[in-house]
């Protein structure tokens, strides 16, 4: 790949998105920055310039697929030919699901997962003739191992893995270059629990422990720059305890979460049922990469930077904190 990569980036307004922009744009990097949101994403654009790199915004909703053609065609023009394309964009409702409607499961489905497949076809569209470039999907410890509130999050995170998956094996068989990656991420410090749409009665929250955006965006950056990326990375002691733990014994953990995931994603403050959220227009936030959690989180993992190396010690450690979860939820 050239020296100076084109990268975009998806769910680029806030949040997680937001961070990985200022990571890039610290390497000099062209970033091409997507979401509803334009006065936000203008903001990031300036940030992005002023930590040395180069910015173009487009406003799109990643459900529209069209839009989403249009807004690689738009940076491919301004800003050279796409070397690493990151899928983010995100919304979700925090509900039981009894509670749930249809059109949230759909929309939910449509920014999450379909946002991602769109980004991928429009990716490759343009990565597979040229045969180089990187795909990366943000992922989640959810994306193995559920838990209650978050269905219809949790459900396209699932698919995101399986359609990344099947990706993965049909450029093995046509002897692609291209490389798709998953990046698998904590609870994080994002503003998305202040406009989340909920039925919960408190305040959203991420479960803890959680971490710093900077913390997952420094991984996105290894992942893309790397000449051998691996085909999954696990970002905090949190995922790799969740996705070994649902490897070894998910039934407890069934049983665990049904016990604790309700209270643990919920504030000691009551919510308000007229509070804007974003799962259908964005909601406007001067918050910019962070959330209300700074006092909370963390802004280093050790297990984030062994993931970029990641082998039997990362393993081991995850079984043992699976052990002591179960040790934990037994002793109940």
């Amino acid at each position: 790949m050239r020296e100076t990569l084109h990268v975009v980036i998806t769910g680029a307004s806030a949040g997680l998105g937001r961070a990985i922009a200022h990571e890039f744009g610290k390497t000099g990097a062209r970033v091409g920055l997507i979401s509803r949101d334009l006065p936000a994403l203008e903001a990031t654009a300036d940030e992005v310039r002023k930590l040395g790199g180069v910015a173009a915004t487009y406003a799109a909703d990643v459900s529209d697929d069209l839009a989403v053609e249009a807004a690689a065609a738009s940076f491919e023009e301004r800003l050279g030919p796409i070397d690493i394309w990151l899928n983010n964009a995100m919304v979700s409702v925090f509900s039981p699901i009894k509670e749930m409607e249809a059109t949230e499961f759909r929309r939910v489905t449509e920014v999450n997962y379909l946002g991602y497949v769109h980004g991928t076809l429009a990716d490759l569209r343009r990565m597979l003739p040229r045969n180089r470039g990187r795909i990366i999907q943000v992922g989640s410890a959810l994306a193995v191992r559920s838990i209650p509130l978050q269905a219809a999050y949790c459900a396209t995170k699932h698919a995101i893995v399986g359609f990344t998956d099947s990706l993965r094996c049909e450029l093995y068989h046509d002897k692609s270059a291209v490389k798709a990656v998953v990046v698998h991420m904590p609870a994080m410090n994002t503003p998305q629990f202040t406009w989340v749409k909920s039925r919960l009665p408190n305040l959203p929250q991420p479960v803890p422990p959680i971490y710093e955006p900077e913390v997952g965006a420094k991984v996105i950056v290894h992942a893309a720059l790397t000449s051998s990326p691996r085909r999954e990375y696990w970002v905090g002691g949190s995922t790799v305890k969740a996705i070994i733990g649902q490897k070894l014994f998910p039934g407890l953990l069934d049983v665990y979460l049904g016990k604790t995931g309700y209270k643990a994603q919920q504030r000691e403050e009551a919510d308000s049922p007229d509070r804007p959220n974003n799962v259908w227009q964005p909601v406007s936030t001067s918050l910019g990469a962070h959330g209300p959690f700074d006092t909370k989180s963390r802004p280093f993992s050790i297990e984030a930077e062994v993931s970029k190396h990641r082998g039997w010690f990362v393993f081991g450690c995850g079984i043992l904190g699976a052990a002591l979860c179960a040790r934990k939820l037994l002793s109940r």
